[in-house]
């Protein structure tokens, strides 16, 4: 692949990435009610997701989800529960309220119910479970891989390029969001945080759910 394929495929894919979005909107609630670390993990399961649909556009596998209406919706309504669960969940943290001992001023609040592996696990859902991402990897992917050497490590290469961007993207995003959370520590704030968050997926998931192929 020459540079100026990989010029394209990077403008795209940065597009892409900077879509507000699910993970754009899961980093926002994870840095002001979790803790910086937590988000990273978030991130991390965001990046593990791409290559996991590299590796589904290289075997073929995902090709289905275009060929099999049946089995685009099935994996779109997983995609949309997922969504759906997480603002719930959202909200019913809300609802509740915080927990009883908060965090001194200036400190991190405590991570206790969001370990780092929870954390990865949700983010890395978020983007394996989104048919938008796949839809991305079988419509446009391929079309940055040189015609008869679809190899893999030309395909891997494009999908690094994408997650180190999404790297990059989302590690502006949670430095930008810790240095401004220190206003969102109060109890009050962060109900409200989260269940505006809990709403947008709710959003989200409803919308996944109706999207057609």
């Amino acid at each position: 692949m020459n540079a100026a394929t990989l010029l394209s495929f990077a403008i795209i894919a940065g597009l892409l990435v900077m879509t507000p979005g699910p993970n754009g909107v899961l980093i926002a609630k994870t840095v002001p009610t979790s803790a910086r670390l937590v988000a990273f993990a978030n991130v991390g399961g965001f990046v593990a997701a791409y290559y996991l649909h590299g590796a589904l556009s290289f075997f073929g596998i995902a090709l289905l989800l275009v060929q099999s209406a049946q089995l685009f919706m099935v994996v779109k309504l997983l995609g949309a529960a997922y969504l759906c669960w997480i603002g719930v969940r959202a909200l019913l943290d809300a609802w509740r309220g915080p927990a009883a001992v908060q965090p001194q001023p200036g400190t991190a609040p405590p991570a206790r119910r969001r370990t780092l592996a929870a954390a990865f696990i949700e983010g890395f859902a978020s983007n394996a479970l989104n048919p938008k991402v796949s839809m991305f990897y079988l419509a446009a992917f391929p079309q940055f891989l040189p015609a008869g050497e679809a190899s893999a490590t030309n395909t891997f290469l494009l999908v690094f390029i994408h997650s180190m961007l999404n790297l990059a993207w989302f590690t502006t995003l949670i430095m930008v969001f810790s240095r401004i959370s220190a206003v969102a520590r109060g109890g009050a704030t962060q109900r409200w945080i989260k269940g505006v968050t809990g709403a947008v997926f709710l959003g989200f998931g409803f919308k996944l759910a109706t999207t057609r192929l």
